[in-house]
């Protein structure tokens, strides 16, 4: 492979920002893996936002890639797969797996796609030093044969368009808005762009609690819980940003709540194989090191959390820590709170993209 802007690069990155900033041009966030894709003829890279590769992990993008890109090319953009018309990040997850033959057989039932946004180079020309509008413009003359698995993002610098697309696209699993300035150049690894994403509250119960790694008598993160209409205590997702010193009084606080896993609602003995629920020796398939087993708590505490949007019936992303509601009755913590995205589906968005499982 030789080409103009080599492997790896780090992805240039957004900064978070309250409000959709006038001036730029405004495209959807997709949530998927970040990744830039180096073509040099049959030679394919897919590298990820920790500049590791992706490649042997979606076979059918590099055949896709092959077929649809220019000859020599390196591209920014999303990997993402498209399941009942919106977007499926758990079924993206589940692609980064040891197995070969098990990577291929999920490549063949839920294939990915790869949405792109960005130039970097072309042939023997490095775009990096250009402005984002003519490296926008090459992008879309380079992407005009894109086939049904390569797609140019969605962009306008229409202010109000973009406000709308921040409400509509939620509804397919998109994650908010990106906005880029006009003049920018492309800097890998630098806060350059900006993102708008959706931000909400749920009080939620604090149901356990996960040893910090570093420190046994600290906390790593406390697991939420909320209340589906039969009674059930769903696991939703965990809230861990704290400073040291406050996870060292957490855990002080949280030793009184400690409960047997006979008493506990998520009794991992009696839950069937595939409930998400945490489980007692539970591990990660993300990392195999990494040890999920908790510290099972009275489901007696009730915590105010922000977090951006659900996926299923969990948080997408970790929650973060708001306020302690000692006036809330655990009881009352249910999914009737969280709010609920207009229904839109991505062949909205980009056509045929819903309808490639």
């Amino acid at each position: 492979m030789k080409l103009p802007v080599m492997p790896p690069v780090s992805p240039m990155l957004a900064k978070s920002v309250p409000t959709i900033p006038s001036g730029a041009s405004y495209e959807p966030k997709w949530d998927g893996f970040r990744s830039i894709c180096f073509r040099d003829g049959d030679e394919v890279e897919l590298g990820s936002r920790n500049e590791r590769p992706l490649t042997r992990y979606f076979p059918e993008l590099v055949a896709a890639v092959t077929a649809e890109l220019p000859e020599r090319c390196v591209i920014d953009g999303e990997i993402i797969i498209a399941t009942n018309h919106e977007l499926d990040f758990e079924a993206l997850q589940q692609r980064i797996h040891p197995a070969d033959s098990r990577v291929r057989m999920l490549a063949k039932q839920t294939p990915a796609s790869f949405v792109a946004f960005d130039l970097l180079a072309l042939g023997d020309d490095d775009y990096t030093g250009k402005p984002f509008t003519e490296r926008r413009a090459a992008l879309v003359t380079a992407l005009a044969d894109s086939g049904p698995s390569v797609h140019l993002t969605p962009a306008t610098t229409d202010l109000t368009t973009a406000h709308r697309w921040f409400e509509e696209f939620e509804g397919a699993g998109l994650d908010g808005v990106v906005a880029k300035p006009l003049t920018a150049t492309y800097q890998p690894d630098k806060r350059v762009m900006f993102k708008i994403k959706h931000q909400r509250t749920a009080d939620c119960v604090i149901a356990g609690y996960r040893v910090h790694k570093a420190s046994q008598d600290a906390i790593g993160s406390l697991l939420l819980g909320l209340y589906t209409d039969d009674g059930t205590l769903a696991s939703v997702g965990v809230i861990g940003a704290f400073p040291m010193t406050k996870r060292r009084q957490l855990f002080t606080e949280m030793q009184p709540l400690i409960t047997a896993f006979d008493d506990h609602p998520w009794n991992w003995a009696a839950h069937e194989a595939g409930d998400r629920t945490p489980r007692k020796n539970e591990s990660s398939r993300w990392n195999a090191g990494k040890d999920l087993s908790f510290v099972p708590l009275r489901p007696e505490r009730v915590v105010e959390v922000r977090y951006d949007h659900t996926e299923g019936d969990r948080f997408r992303h970790t929650a973060q820590f708001n306020r302690w509601r000692p006036d809330r009755d655990p009881r009352s913590c249910t999914y009737a709170q969280l709010e609920q995205p207009v229904v839109f589906r991505l062949d909205d968005i980009i056509p045929g993209l819903g309808s490639r499982a």
